[in-house]
């Protein structure tokens, strides 16, 4: 599925907002686009491969990543101990671009990875300008000096109300992993075990 269309339109397709205009319009459109997207008519009752193809687009689109990239996060859970669909979505979030999005400093997954790569975040102090950086808990991610005058900065920050793995200090345009999260503490909508299903195939 491509992800550089109309956001909006990609969301209704998948019913997941990815962003707060999708999530407006949504309210008032909650069904698919197109001429059908309002009745049963012409839709096909999903297969076992539909329905787990779709939680894995969902995925996908609400970490803003490739295709490529979420076999390789897939492969990491599934070897580490643990169960892989938590240690996935534990990897998943401790992207740096991930985090700036819970932390509040953006309001939006495609918008946090412009902010990261175009320099606007600090990792313990040092510059990082790559979306998919690890965290590791316990670091701190804080907004570069000069970019905290940003409207979008700003105006995010205010609305901001981190999960409770993020520790926010507003003050000082700064956030911190406290620690790995649980699944049902992140804002992700998806069957996790139909994704890990998808790629067990």
């Amino acid at each position: 599925m491509n992800y550089t269309g109309p956001k909006v339109k990609l969301s209704r397709r998948l019913g997941v907002p990815l962003t707060p205009k999708a999530a407006r319009i949504m309210q008032r459109r909650p069904h698919p686009p197109g001429q059908h997207g309002k009745t049963q008519k012409g839709r096909r009752k999903r297969s076992d491969y539909g329905r787990q193809l779709l939680e894995k687009q969902k995925l996908r689109a609400q970490y803003n990543i490739h295709e490529r990239q979420m076999r390789n996060y897939v492969a990491r859970a599934m070897r580490k101990s643990g169960i892989t669909g938590e240690v996935l979505v534990q990897l998943l979030e401790s992207r740096l671009d991930a985090f700036v999005l819970r932390a509040g400093f953006v309001n939006t997954i495609y918008a946090a990875r412009q902010f990261v790569s175009h320099g606007h975040v600090h990792v313990d102090g040092r510059p990082v300008n790559l979306p998919s950086y690890q965290l590791k808990p316990g670091q701190i991610v804080t907004v570069k000096e000069k970019s905290r005058r940003m409207p979008l900065v700003q105006e995010s920050l205010s609305n901001a109300h981190p999960p409770a793995y993020v520790t926010l200090d507003k003050d000082a345009f700064s956030a911190q992993l406290a620690r790995l999260p649980q699944p049902d503490e992140t804002p992700i909508l998806c069957d996790l075990q139909l994704v890990i299903e998808y790629y067990s195939r």
